[in-house]
């Protein structure tokens, strides 16, 4: 346990910034003085970089010790997050973010090939998902303030911090070798791949991805323009935030045996009804009924569709797409939405994140019917426990 709690760091630190999204993209409107559209493009060129960098280690991490290149990525990290603390443009800033976000990428992708090299990568990939929820939710609540105390460099100070503590947890991990190929190992999946319903499962994950973290990135923006306070906003966010792990956990309850299709196309259901409900922010029990509602459907709905790309063949090989779209919608919904939301039209945000839900609602019903009549054309001892 205790080493997926190191393991868990690792993967954190490449990525941590989503986690507190909004707090970074508030932070440069307040200290730095950006509009909504230059602070959403910064987060968005980090998170795009990711997708870069995540794309381009899937080819090597089979080639390198994984060891000397975790220093080199946690060390490029602080290099660049220490270069963002001095650079005041947004075009300067965007190319310092990209290139953290490429580091980032690689480091995530790294990690996640040595989680499958432990005993449970199940119980791996759940400790890391409480490590980012709980480590998240502390940095929505208390990085706001500080940037109105400190300025906007508190934020990438908390970055170089957690990876010099990650750094330090790095010494105390084991080797984790790469595994030799096994003779029994599928090459490709038994049964011929459906690629309508495998491309529809992918633009449900990008569109999900988009519109939740489109709306998330300006979240505390629009709590401020319905005269909520940043400190009761903050706090909220935060505690919604560590409620939502409730999402991931019914997840593992459910598992399928309800299927795919009821599951998905009824939490879609609540999440669009959860956006629709942010226009009444001004009440602070809807505030906080809307993000904790939201935050439970998105760990829930979420869990899902990854799950469903990776039903589609044996290998893992459409895991790892399902992966790459939910980075590109993560990098793409602070892009578009910034445009959107302008100066701060936030019917407009919170209508826009509606219509791109309602279109991964519609791209998901499709797969999520073929897998579950698949699976339930299999004979018994074909089915997965």
């Amino acid at each position: 346990m205790a080493a997926r709690v190191l393991l868990a760091f690792l993967a954190t630190a490449g990525f941590f910034y989503v986690n507190i999204m909004p707090a970074l993209v508030d932070g440069l409107k307040v200290g730095l003085g950006f509009t909504n559209k230059q602070a959403g493009l910064v987060g968005s060129c980090n998170v795009y970089g990711a997708a870069g960098g995540a794309f381009l280690i899937a080819f090597l991490v089979r080639r390198i010790n994984w060891r000397t290149a975790a220093h080199l990525f946690l060390f490029s990290l602080i290099t660049m997050d220490v270069a963002s603390m001095f650079l005041r443009q947004p075009p300067t800033l965007m190319g310092a973010r990209f290139l953290h976000g490429f580091f980032g990428g690689m480091l995530v992708g790294m990690s996640y090939s040595i989680f499958a090299r432990t005993v449970a990568p199940d119980r791996t990939f759940g400790v890391l998902l409480l490590v980012q929820v709980f480590a998240g939710g502390l940095g929505v609540m208390s990085l706001p303030l500080l940037v109105q105390r400190f300025g906007t460099s508190v934020l990438f100070a908390t970055l170089i911090l957690l990876s010099a503590i990650t750094l330090v947890m790095l010494q105390f991990l084991p080797d984790y070798p790469v595994k030799p190929r096994s003779s029994s190992e599928p090459r490709s999946g038994t049964g011929r791949l459906l690629l309508k319903p495998l491309l529809l499962a992918l633009f449900a994950v990008f569109f999900f991805q988009a519109a939740n973290m489109g709306l998330f990135a300006f979240i505390i923006g629009l709590g401020k323009s319905h005269g909520l306070n940043v400190a009761f906003v903050s706090e909220t966010l935060g505690i919604a935030n560590w409620l939502a792990t409730l999402g991931a956990l019914l997840v593992v309850v459910v598992s399928t045996r309800f299927g795919l299709f009821k599951p998905i196309l009824g939490a879609m259901m609540l999440t669009i009804a959860g956006t629709y409900v942010f226009n009444f922010s001004s009440a602070k029990w809807i505030w906080i009924a809307a993000n904790v509602g939201t935050g439970i459907t998105w760990n829930f709905v979420i869990s899902h569709l990854l799950g469903m790309c990776a039903r589609f063949d044996e290998t893992g090989q459409t895991a790892v797409w399902g992966g790459f779209a939910s980075k590109m919608g993560l990098a793409s919904g602070p892009m578009f939405f910034s445009f959107i939301v302008g100066s701060g039209n936030y019917p407009l945000l919170i209508a826009s994140a509606m219509a791109l839900l309602a279109l991964a609602t519609v791209a998901s019903a499709n797969p999520a019917w073929v897998l579950d009549n698949t699976a339930s054309a299999r004979p018994p001892e074909a089915q997965p426990a």
